[in-house]
């Protein structure tokens, strides 16, 4: 049985379902329109200003708390890839990221535009911490360059990434396409050595 300070130190039922219905308002919001205002958040979650303000301090808060949920998204996802091909695992990686960050590409595209990177930087970790892995597997392997350092690349690879989702059209058929074939040639790969793995390997680009 609870006591009256183990109940008070709870969040009521209704505070927790009002803080989650104005993220999903702010992602919703913020996939449309990267500058929605608050008011605009506050309205579409059926709250007020004042409510929104009483479980984020400011605007940049509530981004913080929308780029986290869409963090972890990427991270469940960088945790699914297990190609034994770090070839095919880097283009499979950048696949599914892109096909989780085109449904919401200008939410995605504030969490890694110039602004906010280094704040998600962390967040981001366990995909950063993938892909480190996958290149190194593909250096040692002889099958991704080897004319920078691994954390180089991984860098280089990453920031390919983040160009390719900040300014590419989630809309264009080739869209996908044209991302992992970016990836795969920072990392190494000519375009037709690109162009035969993805033939060779077409559920890379399979829609689900």
């Amino acid at each position: 049985m609870s006591t009256p300070t183990s109940a008070s130190r709870r969040p009521r039922r209704d505070a927790i379902e009002n803080r989650a219905d104005i993220i999903a308002a702010a992602t919703d919001l913020f996939a449309r329109d990267p500058h929605a205002s608050v008011d605009a958040i506050a309205r579409s979650a059926g709250l007020s200003r004042r409510a929104l303000y009483g479980h984020f301090d400011d605007r940049d808060a509530l981004v913080g708390a929308v780029v986290a949920i869409g963090a972890q998204r990427f991270n469940a996802i960088a945790l699914t890839i297990d190609d034994a091909d770090p070839r095919v695992a880097l283009a499979r990686l950048a696949s599914l990221l892109w096909r989780e960050a085109a449904h919401v590409q200008v939410a995605a595209s504030i969490a890694l535009d110039e602004a906010h990177v280094h704040d998600t930087a962390d967040a981001l970790a366990p995909v950063r911490r993938r892909v480190a892995a996958i290149v190194r597997e593909g250096q040692d392997a002889g099958v991704l360059r080897t004319d920078v350092s691994a954390p180089t690349l991984a860098r280089l690879v990453e920031e390919t990434a983040r160009a390719v989702i900040t300014r590419m059209d989630a809309s264009s058929s080739e869209a996908r396409s044209l991302a992992v074939r970016a990836v795969l040639g920072i990392a190494g790969l000519s375009w037709t050595e690109a162009q035969a793995l993805l033939a060779e390997h077409p559920d890379l680009l399979e829609e689900v």
